[in-house]
């Protein structure tokens, strides 16, 4: 250990015996704190978490549901998966005969059946008027349309409830810090 005047002072002898390295105020995260959202950044992303996804759910899934039990009254024909894809989104294809014509249309968004090949056989409801519009017959109840439309907005109501939550946490600690 080396000595001298600024040794000792340096070793904590000159301040009375304590050391004069101070450790940093134990913040309870591992990195210091240095990942963790603050709740003003909690609050605004699970806002805008809520709002979009509440948006998907009013905006998109519902109307699809609806639009889904339209068809139950349509004209039933069978058909063969033409093109597979993410049908919940609205990407399949099937090929089907209506009014003497051969038929290829888009399965609308909310469409079961995505994990069938190419070549697999359904039934299908389309309007007469259209036989574009079309739905597999298994969907015209709306089910898995609705089932993501109330799923979705669950988790929006949730996440509102979260900003909602850390806006009263704010408020109280800007009140706490005012008085």
């Amino acid at each position: 250990m080396p000595t001298g005047k600024g040794a000792n002072q340096m070793g904590g002898e000159a301040n009375g015996g304590a050391s004069a390295v101070r450790a940093p105020a134990n913040t309870g995260a591992a990195d210091g704190g240095a990942n963790r959202l603050g709740p003003r950044a909690s609050m605004l992303m699970s806002l805008a978490l809520g709002l979009l996804l509440g948006a998907l759910s009013v905006l998109v899934m519902f109307p699809a549901a609806e639009h889904l039990r339209s068809l139950r009254d349509g004209e039933r024909a069978q058909a063969t998966l033409h093109t597979s894809g993410a049908c919940m989104a609205g990407q399949c294809e099937v090929k089907f005969e209506a009014g003497g014509r051969t038929v290829v249309a888009d399965l609308p968004v909310g469409s079961g059946g995505g994990k069938r090949s190419v070549g697999a056989a359904m039934t299908v409801r389309y309007q007469a008027d259209d036989p574009q519009v079309v739905a597999r017959e298994d969907d015209v109840g709306g089910g898995g349309a609705a089932l993501l439309a109330w799923m979705s907005g669950g988790v929006a109501v949730l996440f509102l409830v979260i900003a909602g939550a850390a806006a009263l946490y704010l408020a109280r600690q800007r009140r706490t810090r005012n008085r």
